[in-house]
């Protein structure tokens, strides 16, 4: 991994070797790295005062922090950053994690998401972290789209697709629907719906709807654009999320800040509502991307980082995404090769099973 930033060009070498060595200890041990500890493995022979000045020019930089009263430095989002983009050395899958990887993969499962699930138990149990999956959604085209009044403040939206697939799903409408206006919004879908897939019909919608606005009733048309996200997105259903190996989080000893951090994280992937934003992280880059802390739309609030890579069926369309969650210490170097090679043979796998 390369890059460069305004804080890497400041540094000179001395500086970029106590930095690499301190998130590196940081990485391996959790703990606040100390200038005693670095003296003994500097290239050239320094005084533990001499890093000390180091460190607190790297502190004045943003790029490390001290906890509490601790006389050691750990890296900030900042430094943890740098750190991948200008330091990171990934290194080669070793034959008993691809070995691992493959025989899940090679297991008897039916059905896709059965696999996957074994696959996500698999990536979390190598990573030690948690493992997050996200399936591939129905990509079948629509033959009938059907809304039925549940309660004032809940429908449900029938989805029947060409190959014999039926969805429910349950969502909440703009207040003052009719049975009038479902069946106006029905009959305006239907139009659309056949023959396309959940994703063509969205981008058409959006068109029809801009298009034709006088022609729709304003609740039909209301109840349309409330199903805009709906139609591609959370619409999919959580389940289409499997997250595996949250005990993993809690098997260090942990702060009472940590375990405020690790059940915030419980907390998010629990709700699993945000599994669009989880495909769009994968979908903004090719490859395996990381996300420190605060960049991580989803889980930003419980300072983690994420590893995750999207997967593609046989025509080279991303469908779907795998990744590991952990705390922001993540040993980056293992973790990224294993989610790359997991993401591949995963495509693979479902461009195979069609």
């Amino acid at each position: 991994m390369t890059g460069g930033s305004p804080q890497m060009d400041a540094l000179n070498d001395r500086s970029r070797e106590v930095f690499r060595k301190l998130v590196e200890a940081y990485l391996e041990t959790g703990d606040p790295v100390g200038s005693r500890t670095l003296t003994r493995g500097m290239n050239e022979k320094v005084s533990a005062a001499t890093i000390r000045n180091v460190m607190q020019d790297l502190e004045y930089m943003g790029l490390l922090d001290s906890p509490h009263v601790s006389a050691g430095r750990i890296p900030t989002e900042l430094g943890l950053r740098m750190f991948v983009d200008g330091f990171l050395e990934v290194g080669n899958l070793t034959q008993d994690d691809r070995g691992k990887i493959e025989e899940t993969l090679g297991s008897n499962a039916a059905d896709v998401p059965g696999l996957l699930n074994s696959v996500g138990k698999a990536l979390s149990g190598i990573t030690s972290g948690a493992s997050l999956v996200l399936t591939p959604k129905h990509e079948a085209p629509i033959k009938h789209i059907e809304f039925v009044n549940l309660a004032p403040d809940r429908a449900l939206v029938v989805l029947v697709f060409a190959d014999g697939h039926v969805e429910n799903r349950v969502f909440t409408p703009p207040p003052g629907q009719t049975p009038s206006s479902m069946r106006e919004a029905a009959n305006f879908l239907n139009a659309l719906a056949e023959g396309r897939t959940l994703s063509e019909l969205r981008d058409v919608m959006k068109r029809e709807i801009a298009a034709r606005r006088q022609q729709i009733d304003t609740l039909a048309r209301d109840l349309v654009e409330s199903g805009l996200a709906l139609w591609d997105t959370e619409g999919s259903g959580p389940d289409r999320l499997i997250v595996r190996g949250r005990s993993n989080l809690l098997t260090d000893p942990a702060d009472e800040a940590e375990l405020e951090r690790i059940k915030r994280l419980f907390d998010d992937l629990e709700r699993k509502q945000d599994i669009a934003e989880f495909l769009e992280l994968a979908e903004d880059g090719e490859g395996v991307r990381i996300f420190i802390g605060s960049e991580n739309k989803l889980f930003s609030l419980s300072g983690s980082s994420l590893v995750v890579s999207p997967y593609m069926n046989a025509d080279r369309k991303i469908v779907g995404a795998v990744g590991v969650i952990g705390p922001t210490r993540l040993n980056y170097g293992r973790i990224v090769p294993i989610v790359d090679y997991t993401a591949q043979l995963v495509g693979k796998l479902i461009s195979d099973r069609g």
